[in-house]
């Protein structure tokens, strides 16, 4: 890690967030130029805005110093959905994102839509006889 990861990335997360400098400066509570200072290399944040930065992408600092972490905001966000739940929930959600990630279950959903073909040719109202 050099002295540029930290407006590296800043950079890399208010682009996949699609905030400008101006706007995050003023969400900090920071002047207008405060995220260009930090982004061109002029000054660095201290370490309670850098705690607001990480907190700004949800994200804990040690997240945002993890150079391999590169997840888009929104499974930023589902992540800390997902650290309010009660274990119960998890366990929940967790098992509903194995079975959609499944290859299988792609397959079978691709069965599925003809299935759906089928059935629509089958209306309510005729009784369940084929319409024509």
């Amino acid at each position: 890690m050099d002295e540029t990861f930290i407006s590296e990335r800043i950079t890399e997360l208010r682009l996949a967030r699609n905030v400008s400098e101006y706007q995050m400066s003023l969400e900090l509570g920071q002047s207008k130029g405060y995220i260009q200072g930090i982004t061109s290399g002029k000054c660095l944040p201290s370490i309670k805005q850098l705690f607001n930065i990480a907190d700004y992408f949800h994200l804990t600092v040690a997240e945002f110093f993890d150079d391999g972490k590169h997840d888009s905001p929104v499974v930023l966000e589902a992540i800390q959905t997902l650290r309010r739940l009660s274990d119960e929930d998890a366990v929940l959600i967790l098992e509903l994102l194995h079975r959609i990630a499944q290859p299988d279950i792609m397959a079978a959903a691709a069965g599925f839509s003809g299935h759906r073909q089928r059935a629509s040719r089958y209306g309510r109202a005729s009784g369940g006889m084929p319409v024509d």
